[in-house]
Protein backbone atom coordinates (compact mmCIF):
# COMPACT_ATOMS: atom_id res chain seq x y z
CA UNK A 1 0.00 0.00 0.00
CA UNK A 2 1.09 3.50 -0.91
CA UNK A 3 1.51 4.98 2.57
CA UNK A 4 2.53 8.01 1.21
CA UNK A 5 0.56 8.85 -1.34
CA UNK A 6 -2.16 11.41 -1.90
CA UNK A 7 -4.66 11.43 -4.44
CA UNK A 8 -3.16 10.59 -8.34
CA UNK A 9 -0.06 12.29 -8.53
CA UNK A 10 1.78 13.77 -5.46
CA UNK A 11 2.87 12.43 -1.96
CA UNK A 12 4.05 13.25 1.03
CA UNK A 13 7.93 11.96 2.23
CA UNK A 14 8.02 9.43 5.21
CA UNK A 15 10.69 11.63 6.74
CA UNK A 16 10.64 14.86 6.05
CA UNK A 17 13.59 15.65 4.01
CA UNK A 18 15.84 18.54 4.62
CA UNK A 19 17.68 20.63 2.14
CA UNK A 20 21.09 21.19 3.91
CA UNK A 21 22.71 23.09 1.46
CA UNK A 22 22.78 24.85 -1.59
CA UNK A 23 25.28 25.92 -4.36
CA UNK A 24 24.48 28.07 -7.76
CA UNK A 25 26.95 28.86 -10.52
CA UNK A 26 26.30 31.72 -13.15
CA UNK A 27 27.51 33.10 -16.86
CA UNK A 28 28.48 36.83 -17.40
CA UNK A 29 24.81 37.61 -18.40
CA UNK A 30 23.03 36.47 -15.51
CA UNK A 31 25.36 38.13 -12.99
CA UNK A 32 24.30 41.29 -14.11
CA UNK A 33 21.37 40.73 -13.66
CA UNK A 34 18.89 41.04 -10.58
CA UNK A 35 20.01 38.00 -9.06
CA UNK A 36 23.54 38.63 -10.14
CA UNK A 37 24.35 38.55 -6.29
CA UNK A 38 22.71 35.38 -4.90
CA UNK A 39 25.25 33.24 -7.06
CA UNK A 40 27.72 31.65 -5.15
CA UNK A 41 29.86 31.97 -8.67
CA UNK A 42 29.97 33.75 -11.12
CA UNK A 43 32.00 33.55 -14.20
CA UNK A 44 32.86 35.91 -16.83
CA UNK A 45 34.30 33.21 -19.53
CA UNK A 46 31.77 31.57 -21.22
CA UNK A 47 34.05 28.65 -21.89
CA UNK A 48 34.48 28.10 -18.01
CA UNK A 49 37.91 27.74 -18.87
CA UNK A 50 37.37 24.71 -21.64
CA UNK A 51 37.78 24.59 -25.09
CA UNK A 52 34.32 24.23 -26.10
CA UNK A 53 30.79 25.24 -24.70
CA UNK A 54 29.62 21.76 -24.21
CA UNK A 55 32.63 21.17 -22.12
CA UNK A 56 31.96 24.43 -20.29
CA UNK A 57 28.89 22.89 -19.49
CA UNK A 58 30.70 19.63 -17.95
CA UNK A 59 32.45 22.02 -15.35
CA UNK A 60 29.65 24.36 -15.06
CA UNK A 61 28.12 21.08 -13.03
CA UNK A 62 31.57 20.55 -11.22
CA UNK A 63 31.60 24.24 -9.97
CA UNK A 64 28.50 23.71 -8.78
CA UNK A 65 29.00 20.24 -7.03
CA UNK A 66 32.85 21.06 -5.92
CA UNK A 67 30.91 24.62 -4.42
CA UNK A 68 28.11 22.83 -2.60
CA UNK A 69 29.76 20.14 -0.87
CA UNK A 70 32.95 23.12 0.36
CA UNK A 71 29.50 24.93 1.63
CA UNK A 72 28.14 21.48 3.42
CA UNK A 73 31.37 21.04 5.11
CA UNK A 74 31.72 17.23 3.64
CA UNK A 75 33.77 15.34 0.87
CA UNK A 76 32.36 13.86 -2.29
CA UNK A 77 32.62 10.52 -0.92
CA UNK A 78 30.09 11.08 1.46
CA UNK A 79 27.34 11.37 -0.95
CA UNK A 80 24.78 8.69 -1.68
CA UNK A 81 23.67 9.63 -4.98
CA UNK A 82 23.65 12.52 -7.35
CA UNK A 83 20.64 13.05 -9.76
CA UNK A 84 21.41 15.28 -12.66
CA UNK A 85 20.46 16.24 -16.02
CA UNK A 86 21.05 18.65 -18.63
CA UNK A 87 20.08 19.81 -22.22
CA UNK A 88 22.86 18.40 -23.98
CA UNK A 89 22.11 14.96 -26.29
CA UNK A 90 22.49 11.74 -24.09
CA UNK A 91 22.77 14.30 -21.06
CA UNK A 92 26.97 14.65 -21.28
CA UNK A 93 26.86 17.64 -19.21
CA UNK A 94 25.89 15.23 -16.03
CA UNK A 95 27.68 12.40 -17.39
CA UNK A 96 30.93 13.97 -18.12
CA UNK A 97 31.13 16.09 -14.99
CA UNK A 98 30.50 12.69 -12.34
CA UNK A 99 33.07 10.57 -14.32
CA UNK A 100 35.76 9.21 -12.37
CA UNK A 101 34.10 10.65 -9.20
CA UNK A 102 33.33 6.84 -7.53
CA UNK A 103 29.43 9.01 -6.47
CA UNK A 104 26.34 6.81 -7.33
CA UNK A 105 24.54 8.59 -10.27
CA UNK A 106 21.25 8.23 -11.86
CA UNK A 107 20.67 10.83 -14.98
CA UNK A 108 17.87 12.44 -16.01
CA UNK A 109 15.96 14.01 -18.44
CA UNK A 110 13.17 16.56 -17.74
CA UNK A 111 14.00 19.04 -20.26
CA UNK A 112 14.00 22.68 -17.92
CA UNK A 113 11.77 20.77 -15.23
CA UNK A 114 15.12 18.91 -14.29
CA UNK A 115 15.68 21.07 -11.66
CA UNK A 116 12.24 20.03 -9.87
CA UNK A 117 12.16 16.28 -10.88
CA UNK A 118 15.77 15.88 -9.27
CA UNK A 119 14.38 17.26 -6.39
CA UNK A 120 11.28 15.80 -6.13
CA UNK A 121 13.61 12.27 -6.30
CA UNK A 122 15.91 13.32 -3.92
CA UNK A 123 13.05 13.70 -1.51
CA UNK A 124 11.74 10.53 -2.46
CA UNK A 125 14.87 8.83 -1.78
CA UNK A 126 15.92 10.58 1.44
CA UNK A 127 12.26 10.54 2.53
CA UNK A 128 11.85 6.90 1.76
CA UNK A 129 14.84 6.00 3.49
CA UNK A 130 17.22 4.98 0.58
CA UNK A 131 19.68 7.89 1.43
CA UNK A 132 20.97 9.99 3.87
CA UNK A 133 22.42 12.75 1.73
CA UNK A 134 21.46 13.21 -2.04
CA UNK A 135 22.44 15.76 -4.57
CA UNK A 136 19.82 17.02 -7.19
CA UNK A 137 21.55 19.60 -10.08
CA UNK A 138 21.22 20.39 -13.69
CA UNK A 139 22.60 22.67 -15.65
CA UNK A 140 22.23 24.54 -19.13
CA UNK A 141 24.22 26.66 -21.46
CA UNK A 142 23.52 29.30 -23.76
CA UNK A 143 25.88 28.78 -26.35
CA UNK A 144 25.23 24.94 -26.15
CA UNK A 145 21.95 24.90 -26.38
CA UNK A 146 21.47 27.26 -29.32
CA UNK A 147 23.95 25.09 -31.35
CA UNK A 148 21.84 22.14 -30.21
CA UNK A 149 18.14 23.19 -30.72
CA UNK A 150 18.76 26.07 -33.39
CA UNK A 151 21.39 27.69 -34.98
CA UNK A 152 24.69 27.95 -34.60
CA UNK A 153 25.62 31.46 -33.00
CA UNK A 154 27.53 32.25 -35.95
CA UNK A 155 24.18 32.29 -38.40
CA UNK A 156 22.94 35.52 -37.08
CA UNK A 157 19.52 34.77 -37.23
CA UNK A 158 17.06 36.64 -35.84
CA UNK A 159 15.06 35.92 -32.41
CA UNK A 160 11.24 36.25 -32.16
CA UNK A 161 9.38 38.54 -29.91
CA UNK A 162 8.20 35.05 -28.19
CA UNK A 163 11.83 33.35 -27.91
CA UNK A 164 13.44 33.15 -24.28
CA UNK A 165 17.71 33.57 -24.11
CA UNK A 166 18.95 29.89 -22.47
CA UNK A 167 20.29 30.43 -18.51
CA UNK A 168 24.53 29.48 -18.28
CA UNK A 169 23.87 28.56 -14.96
CA UNK A 170 24.19 25.03 -12.92
CA UNK A 171 22.18 24.77 -9.20
CA UNK A 172 22.84 22.13 -7.17
CA UNK A 173 20.79 21.12 -3.53
CA UNK A 174 22.02 18.80 -0.86
CA UNK A 175 18.56 17.14 0.40
CA UNK A 176 19.89 14.70 3.83
CA UNK A 177 17.63 12.69 6.22
CA UNK A 178 18.89 15.22 8.78
CA UNK A 179 20.62 19.07 9.54
CA UNK A 180 19.22 22.61 9.38
CA UNK A 181 17.40 24.26 6.46
CA UNK A 182 14.80 24.17 4.37
CA UNK A 183 11.77 20.83 4.60
CA UNK A 184 10.73 19.32 1.27
CA UNK A 185 6.79 18.96 2.40
CA UNK A 186 5.18 17.28 -0.33
CA UNK A 187 5.63 16.83 -3.96
CA UNK A 188 3.23 16.72 -7.48
CA UNK A 189 4.70 14.69 -10.07
CA UNK A 190 3.19 16.19 -13.59
CA UNK A 191 1.38 14.40 -16.44
CA UNK A 192 3.33 15.37 -20.02
CA UNK A 193 0.70 17.54 -22.31
CA UNK A 194 0.41 18.23 -25.16
CA UNK A 195 -2.08 20.72 -26.58
CA UNK A 196 -0.43 20.73 -30.46
CA UNK A 197 1.93 23.91 -29.85
CA UNK A 198 4.04 23.80 -32.90
CA UNK A 199 6.65 26.69 -32.66
CA UNK A 200 10.19 26.13 -31.09
CA UNK A 201 10.15 29.32 -30.28
CA UNK A 202 7.18 29.91 -28.27
CA UNK A 203 8.03 26.95 -25.62
CA UNK A 204 6.12 29.19 -23.29
CA UNK A 205 2.56 28.30 -24.92
CA UNK A 206 3.73 24.41 -25.07
CA UNK A 207 4.90 24.66 -20.85
CA UNK A 208 2.35 26.63 -20.25
CA UNK A 209 -0.90 23.93 -20.07
CA UNK A 210 1.39 21.60 -18.00
CA UNK A 211 2.30 23.81 -15.15
CA UNK A 212 -1.53 24.87 -14.60
CA UNK A 213 -2.33 20.78 -14.91
CA UNK A 214 0.29 19.99 -12.37
CA UNK A 215 -0.71 23.26 -10.09
CA UNK A 216 -4.22 21.92 -10.16
CA UNK A 217 -3.43 18.85 -9.20
CA UNK A 218 -0.99 19.96 -6.54
CA UNK A 219 -3.52 21.60 -4.43
CA UNK A 220 -6.96 18.29 -5.25
CA UNK A 221 -4.53 16.14 -4.13
CA UNK A 222 -3.20 17.59 -0.76
CA UNK A 223 -6.32 20.18 -0.28
CA UNK A 224 -4.29 23.25 -0.55
CA UNK A 225 -5.34 26.43 -2.09
CA UNK A 226 -3.30 29.55 -3.51
CA UNK A 227 -3.09 31.53 -0.25
CA UNK A 228 -1.84 28.61 1.96
CA UNK A 229 1.71 30.06 -0.47
CA UNK A 230 4.01 32.91 -0.34
CA UNK A 231 4.88 32.39 -3.54
CA UNK A 232 4.05 30.18 -6.34
CA UNK A 233 7.26 29.94 -8.74
CA UNK A 234 6.98 28.39 -11.94
CA UNK A 235 10.08 27.02 -13.52
CA UNK A 236 10.72 28.98 -17.17
CA UNK A 237 7.75 29.98 -19.01
CA UNK A 238 8.71 33.78 -19.19
CA UNK A 239 6.72 36.43 -20.03
CA UNK A 240 4.19 35.02 -22.31
CA UNK A 241 3.94 31.59 -20.95
CA UNK A 242 3.47 32.92 -17.35
CA UNK A 243 0.29 35.73 -18.33
CA UNK A 244 -0.85 32.29 -20.65
CA UNK A 245 -0.82 29.93 -17.06
CA UNK A 246 -2.53 33.04 -15.25
CA UNK A 247 -5.50 33.30 -17.96
CA UNK A 248 -5.70 29.70 -17.71
CA UNK A 249 -6.38 29.32 -14.16
CA UNK A 250 -8.54 32.26 -14.52
CA UNK A 251 -10.66 30.26 -17.15
CA UNK A 252 -10.86 27.26 -14.19
CA UNK A 253 -11.67 29.84 -11.21
CA UNK A 254 -8.72 29.76 -9.66
CA UNK A 255 -6.57 33.18 -8.63
CA UNK A 256 -3.20 32.72 -8.78
CA UNK A 257 -2.63 36.35 -9.09
CA UNK A 258 -0.05 38.34 -6.60
CA UNK A 259 1.27 34.88 -6.01
CA UNK A 260 2.43 33.49 -9.23
CA UNK A 261 6.02 34.11 -10.36
CA UNK A 262 8.16 32.79 -12.84
CA UNK A 263 11.92 32.17 -12.89
CA UNK A 264 12.49 33.00 -16.20
CA UNK A 265 11.13 36.66 -15.50
CA UNK A 266 13.43 36.97 -12.28
CA UNK A 267 16.84 35.98 -13.77
CA UNK A 268 16.51 38.73 -16.48
CA UNK A 269 16.21 42.13 -16.04
CA UNK A 270 14.26 42.74 -19.70
CA UNK A 271 14.31 46.45 -19.54
CA UNK A 272 18.15 46.62 -19.86
CA UNK A 273 18.89 42.98 -21.19
CA UNK A 274 17.59 42.02 -24.03
CA UNK A 275 16.30 38.71 -23.55
CA UNK A 276 12.42 38.92 -25.39
CA UNK A 277 10.51 36.96 -23.29
CA UNK A 278 12.87 36.03 -20.86
CA UNK A 279 14.88 33.50 -19.37
CA UNK A 280 15.01 29.12 -20.00
CA UNK A 281 16.35 26.28 -19.86
CA UNK A 282 17.79 23.86 -16.89
CA UNK A 283 19.65 26.53 -15.22
CA UNK A 284 16.90 28.85 -14.80
CA UNK A 285 14.88 27.50 -12.59
CA UNK A 286 18.47 26.01 -10.79
CA UNK A 287 20.04 29.26 -10.12
CA UNK A 288 16.67 30.75 -8.72
CA UNK A 289 15.98 28.29 -6.40
CA UNK A 290 19.72 27.67 -5.44
CA UNK A 291 20.30 30.95 -5.16
CA UNK A 292 17.35 33.54 -4.12
CA UNK A 293 14.90 31.48 -2.98
CA UNK A 294 16.62 29.19 -0.95
CA UNK A 295 18.25 32.11 0.87
CA UNK A 296 14.79 33.88 1.80
CA UNK A 297 13.62 30.50 2.81
CA UNK A 298 16.89 29.81 5.32
CA UNK A 299 16.36 33.65 6.25
CA UNK A 300 12.27 33.40 6.83
CA UNK A 301 11.67 36.11 4.62
CA UNK A 302 9.85 33.30 2.75
CA UNK A 303 7.59 30.60 4.75
CA UNK A 304 6.29 28.68 1.89
CA UNK A 305 6.91 28.20 -1.44
CA UNK A 306 5.16 25.55 -4.26
CA UNK A 307 8.60 25.06 -6.80
CA UNK A 308 7.02 24.09 -10.18
CA UNK A 309 9.62 23.14 -12.96
CA UNK A 310 8.52 23.37 -16.65
CA UNK A 311 9.69 21.58 -19.13
CA UNK A 312 9.26 21.75 -23.27
CA UNK A 313 9.75 17.66 -24.49
CA UNK A 314 11.25 18.64 -27.66
CA UNK A 315 13.73 17.17 -29.38
CA UNK A 316 16.13 18.40 -32.78
CA UNK A 317 14.54 15.45 -34.38
CA UNK A 318 10.92 16.12 -33.08
CA UNK A 319 11.42 19.62 -34.34
CA UNK A 320 12.46 18.70 -37.85
CA UNK A 321 10.03 16.03 -38.04
CA UNK A 322 7.07 18.27 -37.75
CA UNK A 323 5.83 16.99 -34.38
CA UNK A 324 4.16 19.06 -31.74
CA UNK A 325 5.87 19.95 -28.47
CA UNK A 326 4.43 18.27 -25.16
CA UNK A 327 5.16 19.70 -21.58
CA UNK A 328 5.58 18.47 -18.31
CA UNK A 329 5.80 20.29 -14.66
CA UNK A 330 6.79 18.62 -11.21
CA UNK A 331 5.89 20.40 -7.85
CA UNK A 332 7.98 20.54 -4.83
CA UNK A 333 6.12 22.40 -1.63
CA UNK A 334 9.33 23.97 0.53
CA UNK A 335 9.15 25.19 3.83
CA UNK A 336 11.23 27.93 5.61
CA UNK A 337 14.05 26.87 7.48
CA UNK A 338 12.99 29.12 10.90
CA UNK A 339 9.77 28.58 12.12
Amino acid sequence: MAKQKRGKQSFIPEIQPVITAWASVAGKKEGEGPLGKTFDVVCQDSYFGQKTWEQGEKRLQQLALETLVKKAGLKETQLDLVYSGDLLNQCIGSSFSLRNTGIPHLGLYGACSTMAESLLLAAMTVGGGYGDRVVAMTSSHFASSERQYRFPLGYGGQRTPTAQWTVTGSGAALVCAEGKGPVIESCTVGTVQDLGIMDANNMGAAMAPAAFNTIRAHFRDLGSAPEDYDLIVTGDLGQMGKEMLLELARLEGLSLGGRLTDCGTLVFDNTVQDVHAGGSGCGCSAITLCGDLLNKLESGKLKRILFCGTGALLSPTSTQQGLPIPGVCHAVSILSGRN
